[in-house]
């Protein structure tokens, strides 16, 4: 049996993750430490709050003494570390809470995990206890790709563009220092795009649906030919649970959909399968009213295309031979089933978006 403490379990990324892990791991016991900042949301872990073996705990991971108390009060052997601002819009106009969260708060945890793991049992003459540190990136480090370079590996120089992408490569080597420099047993793992329920509606999918049944613009930077590899969100948290049971200590694990679209493509996927919906449950019509589709006209004509975005990174694609080698992974979901559950998801849970939705979104583009 294992105690995890999942930082930023109440995001998107992080919540399916917890979800996953109680469905698939009933004796373990898992702590979520969220500061419920804009995108954390106690919603996104509703399935999971009557569990006995589920703890929910508000608080920052720049808070050492506090991570440290948890991790001797539950006796955490396992830290998986999704916490990170991670919009990189937001990071382009306000770049410092990502400075703070993303390397700050990321050398706090391990500051804390070093001390409660192998500095206090050697000082009590015990062995460091048996742990590990996992760390979740993305594939945005790598930098950007032109239509022709290879996908990126995991032996990939870093080359990050944005200050979210350069928060987060910052955090990647701290991870890698304390391993390789106090002994800190981690992993890594870099990750494409993810898609999947409760995802935070500024991001694109759940934007384009949001804005859709609303009868919103959708605006599109550039050209919308930036190309991204898009994984589903269960088969991310398939991937890590993989490296934390197979995974070498101090490996990095590229964990990807290989499921490259273009921006503009994966909207009109989007607009096609909502509208579809619209022609097969004529009740939608009646729930989202605005909607074009409701009117039977094309949602393609919300398009709108806008000013491309400063530093905008043209294409990512993930290789994952190695983690696919190593530990047997492949996505179990395509592109077809994910994005099709995903819009189904939003079309069923009207409430959960709708109670996020302030109007302070509307600017977005994608």
């Amino acid at each position: 049996m294992n105690t995890l403490l999942v930082t930023g379990g109440a995001g998107f990324i992080g919540a399916n993750f917890v979800h996953y892990w109680l469905n698939n791991y009933q004796q373990d016991k898992v702590i979520v430490l969220d500061a419920l900042t804009y995108a954390g949301n106690l919603a996104n872990l509703a399935p999971v709050q009557s569990n006995a073996n589920f703890t929910f705990v508000k608080g920052d991971i720049c808070d050492q003494a506090l991570v440290e108390s948890l991790l001797k009060e539950y006796h955490v052997n396992t830290i998986v570390h999704f916490a990170a601002e991670s919009h990189v819009d937001r990071s382009i106009t306000g770049p410092d809470a990502f400075i703070e969260t993303n390397i700050l708060g990321t050398y706090s945890l391990l500051k804390a995990a070093k001390k409660q793991w192998l500095d206090k049992p050697l000082e009590n003459g015990s062995d460091p206890i048996e742990h590990r540190f996992h760390h979740v990136s993305t594939d945005e480090v790598y930098g950007t790709l032109s239509a022709t370079d290879p996908a990126f590996k995991e032996d990939t120089a870093y080359a990050p563009n944005s200050p979210y992408s350069a928060s987060k490569a910052a955090s990647d080597h701290l991870v890698r220092a304390y391993h390789h420099t106090y002994g800190l047993n981690v992993t890594t793992s870099n990750c494409s795009n993810n898609y999947g329920p409760y995802h935070f509606p500024e991001k694109l999918i759940p934007l384009v649906i949001t804005n859709v049944l609303q009868n919103k613009s959708l605006p599109i930077y550039g050209d919308g030919m930036q190309i991204r590899d898009w994984l589903y969100v269960e088969d991310h948290a398939y991937g890590i649970d993989l490296v934390l049971n197979k995974g070498r200590v101090g490996e990095n694990y590229n964990i990807g959909g290989n499921n490259e679209w273009a921006n503009i493509n994966i909207v009109k996927q989007v607009c096609q399968l909502v509208e579809q919906q619209f022609k097969n449950n004529q009740a939608l019509a009646k729930r989202f009213p605005l909607a074009v589709a409701a009117k039977e006209q094309s949602t393609e004509s919300l398009i709108t295309y806008v000013t491309d975005r400063a530093g905008h990174d043209r294409r990512y694609a993930i290789d994952a031979t190695k983690t696919r080698d190593e530990l047997g992974y492949e996505p179990r979901e395509s592109f077809e089933t994910g994005i099709a559950k995903t819009v189904d998801w939003y079309l069923n849970n009207e409430s959960w978006w709708i109670a996020i939705m302030d109007g302070s979104y509307q600017d977005l583009v994608v």
